[in-house]
């Protein structure tokens, strides 16, 4: 059975603010809730594929502090973006 839209977003934005690190909980909640009603189809499967990212890793990448792989770079400058706008 396929999962709904409707439900889709309800599940990337429950992922979204319950991390285990309270940094990304804030920065991809507040993302998700800015910005996932807006998200086209390939735009919600690139956040679900984030999401699995580890919290360590995504914050290293969010704040600079490394170098996000080649792939989900353009997420992650998104991700970027949007902290130095809300924070």
């Amino acid at each position: 059975m396929q999962e709904s839209a409707e439900a889709r977003l309800k599940r990337l934005r429950m992922r979204a603010w319950r991390r285990g690190m309270k940094e990304m909980d804030l920065i991809l909640g507040r993302f998700a809730d800015t910005h996932l009603d807006q998200m086209d189809d390939a735009a919600l499967t690139r956040f679900d594929a984030l999401l699995g990212e580890y919290d360590q890793d995504l914050y290293r990448w969010v704040t600079g502090n490394a170098e996000p792989p080649e792939d989900i770079r353009p997420d992650i400058e998104t991700l970027r973006a949007f902290v130095g706008s809300v924070f």
